[in-house]
């Protein structure tokens, strides 16, 4: 781009920062559950497997959701629905809380805290920002608010882990379900909805319904959302069960709170660099790619000597490649089909990926209490990763073709 078209097309810097703060407070407290699972355990006497199944309930809610509130943002606004997402949030962890019964961490750690993170998800945050930036504009700040997600990773890790310490595991939800009151007052800056926004008049029209069978019926399309349900097989198995599992390895404590505060970090340097990437270069080779090297990370990482260094050095390569695949995922979608229904079509891509989160974080959970190891889905994760590589090869960047209409009079 050049300099005169930056001077005439400056970035929404309040927007943007403003989303990319609500993307740090709702992308941290989920990111952290992990340290919750054993200590919350330890208190109630449940198993393995009942934490797991409350996280991919959390997951499977968290995609579900995506779509509802991507097309309620369009509709009514993006800022209703991030208001709405703080204070589901708090209502969750709250819940979660109290340890009363399984089914108060199913619903408030589960359902509560997955439609809030619906509602405040990369999803709805980007789509605020399509509307609002150039096209040429557009991947970096994906870009951007995908690494304010990293950074409430990196953020939160140590943070749940000290307050975990000084509070115990009950009073550190209290005390972050009122850092979830602040996502309201951040709200206000995202509060258009599709038909404001600076690219807003250039966009075609169409009725949700329309907009829905023109993606289902766009190969490209299907093949992404195909694609991007191994993203969320991977990360969320690894959010939810890595720090048990590097105890089951006999690796110390302190280590799983380093590797997920690393892949918190270097998830940020990954996310701006998958920004500037995908802006320059085919975004659908460039997730090929980054699930390629995935699969061949933790295929590294199982097979070589385990220690803590080999720890430190998986968790950065996971945190370059970890939420790498949102901006040239979004950017796809956006370029397929324009920004009208972007927080709707976003979204169904996100409900698949919670699909494999739901399934990632249930499967560690359930074949852990089976077969006492959490290999097994490790390496299911190995071949999935594969998968997604062949089905993103022939991805085509381009919009669809729509009939021609003639321009609307000012």
């Amino acid at each position: 781009m050049t300099q005169a078209a930056a001077t005439r097309n400056p970035m929404p810097w309040l927007i943007i920062i403003a989303g990319s703060l609500i993307a740090v407070l709702t992308f941290g407290p989920r990111s952290a559950m992990g340290f919750f699972q054993l200590p919350m355990l330890a208190d109630t006497g449940w198993d393995r497997s009942t934490f797991g199944l409350a996280m991919a309930i959390q997951n499977l809610s968290w995609g579900l959701g995506q779509p509802i509130f991507g097309a309620l943002a369009d509709k009514y606004g993006t800022g209703r629905m991030l208001a709405l997402s703080g204070l589901l949030y708090a209502a969750g962890l709250i819940l979660m809380s109290t340890g009363a019964s399984v089914t108060a961490l199913h619903v408030g750690g589960g359902v509560l805290v997955g439609l809030a993170v619906a509602a405040g998800s990369f999803g709805v945050i980007l789509s605020a920002f399509a509307r609002n930036v150039t096209p040429e504009q557009r991947s970096f700040a994906f870009g951007i608010g995908t690494a304010a997600g990293s950074a409430g990773m990196f953020l939160f890790a140590p943070l749940s882990q000290g307050l975990i310490s000084a509070y115990g595991w009950s009073d550190s939800l209290v005390i972050m379900a009122v850092l979830m009151l602040i996502v309201p007052l951040l709200a206000y800056p995202l509060r258009g909805n599709a038909s404001s926004g600076t690219q807003s008049q250039a966009e075609f029209k169409q009725t949700v319904g329309e907009a829905l069978r023109e993606a289902f019926a766009h190969r490209s399309y299907l093949l992404l959302v195909s694609g991007f349900f191994v993203c969320g097989f991977q990360v969320a198995f690894i959010t939810a069960h890595f720090p048990a599992y590097l105890g089951d390895i006999g690796i110390d404590a302190s280590y799983a709170v380093i590797a997920m505060a690393l892949i918190g970090f270097f998830n940020i340097i990954g996310s701006l660099a998958a920004g500037v990437i995908g802006q320059r270069y085919s975004k659908p080779y460039f997730l090929a790619y980054i699930y390629i090297a995935r699969s061949i990370a933790v295929t590294a990482f199982l097979l070589l000597p385990q220690s803590p260094l080999s720890v430190i050095v998986f968790a950065i390569v996971m945190g370059l490649l970890w939420l790498s695949t949102v901006p040239p995922t979004n950017a796809l979608v956006a370029i397929m089909f324009g920004t009208r229904h972007l927080g709707m079509l976003g979204g169904v891509v996100f409900l698949s990926h919670q699909v494999g989160s739901f399934l990632g974080v249930w499967m560690g959970g359930f074949l852990y209490d089976r077969f006492g190891s959490y290999d097994p889905v490790w390496w299911l994760g190995v071949a999935l990763g594969i998968f997604a590589a062949i089905v993103h090869w022939p991805i085509r960047e381009k919009p669809v073709e729509r009939p021609l209409v003639a321009p609307q009079p000012a």
